[in-house]
């Protein structure tokens, strides 16, 4: 399934002047800072943000979030599918974009 093109052109608006690598992964297009996923844009839609793991059950209480599941296994603290309805405006965008990029710079360099 492809990602969703327009959500991948709304995320890149909110990455000027961050260093960002693109890569298809996760069934979507993901975006690296400092070769470290922060966010992508998902085939099913919505998006896939990287948080700090401490910060995972405090989000998920924010609306249209829920803790992320791959292929029928355990959610994965720390990885949030943030849906397509709570990031429908720039300023809720950003902020899952900005959340996602600071974890993904707290991280060591790949």
């Amino acid at each position: 399934m492809a990602y969703d093109e327009d959500l991948a052109d709304r995320v890149r608006e909110h990455l000027v002047g961050t260093r960002v690598t693109e890569k298809k992964m996760f069934g979507g297009l993901a975006f690296l800072v400092d070769g470290n996923m922060a966010v992508a844009a998902r085939g099913h839609g919505g998006l896939l943000v990287r948080v700090d793991p401490s910060e995972s059950d405090r989000l998920v209480e924010e609306p249209g979030v829920e803790p992320m599941q791959m292929g029928g296994r355990a959610p994965m603290t720390g990885w949030l599918h943030v849906a397509a309805e709570a990031i429908a405006d720039d300023e809720s965008l950003d902020r899952w974009v900005q959340r996602g990029v600071r974890y993904a710079l707290s991280l060591p360099t790949r």
